[in-house]
């Protein structure tokens, strides 16, 4: 897991901040579904695990964006 600071044009008090959880790789046979169904899993136990497209590192990251 390792967190990420987001670019944003929200208030300056506010800077949200990713979580990512999982990265899958893009090429894989059933594209983004792992990373879905991983999301999906974490929506389950109560994250709000959302699946975002990371596309020069060519892959999908599951994340959950907080705002601090």
């Amino acid at each position: 897991m390792r967190d990420v600071t987001c670019a944003s044009t929200s208030s300056a008090s506010t800077t949200p901040k990713t979580t990512v959880l999982e990265t899958f790789p893009a090429g894989s046979p059933r594209g983004s579904w792992p990373a879905e169904e991983f999301a999906a899993a974490r929506r389950t136990e109560g994250i709000n695990a959302e699946v975002v497209m990371d596309l020069p590192a060519d892959s999908f990251h599951v994340v959950v964006k907080k705002v601090s």
